[in-house]
């Protein structure tokens, strides 16, 4: 099986510092741990502001299109995606 035709995942981190982090996965508890120093490959990003925990997630029929949402939320700001975690 393709990496094409399984389910992407966009997915949002709150970071110990309270800031978001965004990024693209195939398997979001895996990629938590990766961002949490549990097992190797996390972002640079998060590995000096750990804790991080999962607090918003969706799927996506393709990595494309997941990498298209991730610019978007990317794109937007602090209190925009505070809301997209709210809804």
């Amino acid at each position: 099986m393709s990496a094409e035709s399984k389910t992407w995942f966009v997915y949002v981190l709150r970071c110990a510092d309270n800031s978001l982090y965004t990024g693209i996965t195939l398997d979001v508890n895996k990629r938590l741990n990766e961002h949490n120093g549990i097992e190797k490959n996390g972002a640079k990003y998060t590995h000096a502001r750990r804790p991080v925990q999962v607090v918003y997630q969706e799927s996506s029929s393709s990595r494309s299109e997941a990498c298209k949402r991730e610019y978007v939320i990317k794109n937007l700001n602090k209190l925009q995606k505070e809301r997209l975690i709210n809804q």
